[in-house]
């Protein structure tokens, strides 16, 4: 199975946010190549909350070019299998943490933005950050941090507010 097939697949089986998920398989649909960041019209993109709830924390990147505080995230790549690697992928790239895990039960949360290389349709999971995890900065980032859960919108945009907030819903679900 491609990475393009596993993204239908998981945006079929994914339940909430019906019209933006709609337009994501719209985007797919009318786009072969929309997997890809050579997509201009936008291409769907893969991130991962990195959440430690037995500390109540969650880890963000002060994003290089974006310059805000972010969770880990970006561009799908070839070596990718599935949205779902390509998330824990990029969280453990940009984080430095080994043995991240994903939360169970898919993708929490879709999220749609603009950034400076065209629109990102975000599938955005969560991932679990193993006891004594310990972070390193990567060369996208300005700066790696622990946020209290109560921290993060002092310092995040709506968006990471939103992921978090689903986040901790699903973890008490």
């Amino acid at each position: 199975m491609s990475l393009y097939d596993d993204a239908v697949l998981v945006l079929k089986g994914y339940e909430g946010q019906e019209e933006l998920r709609q337009t994501y398989l719209e985007h797919l649909q009318t786009h072969p190549d929309g997997m890809w960041k050579a997509c201009e019209d936008g291409h769907i993109t893969a991130s991962a909350l990195v959440i430690d709830p037995s500390r109540g924390r969650v880890l963000l990147t002060l994003h290089k070019k974006l310059r805000m505080w972010l969770q880990m995230g970006g561009h799908c790549e070839p070596v990718d299998e599935t949205l779902a690697s390509a998330a824990l992928r990029e969280g453990t790239e940009e984080s430095g943490v080994a043995g991240l895990t994903l939360l169970p039960g898919g993708p929490v949360r879709l999220d749609r933005h603009h950034t400076p290389c065209a629109w990102h349709l975000d599938v955005q999971y969560a991932a679990l950050a193993p006891a004594g995890a310990v972070e390193a900065i990567s060369d996208e980032s300005l700066d790696l941090r622990w946020f209290a859960y109560d921290e993060v919108a002092d310092v995040a945009d709506e968006s990471v507010v939103r992921l978090l907030q689903a986040t901790r819903a699903r973890l008490a679900a």
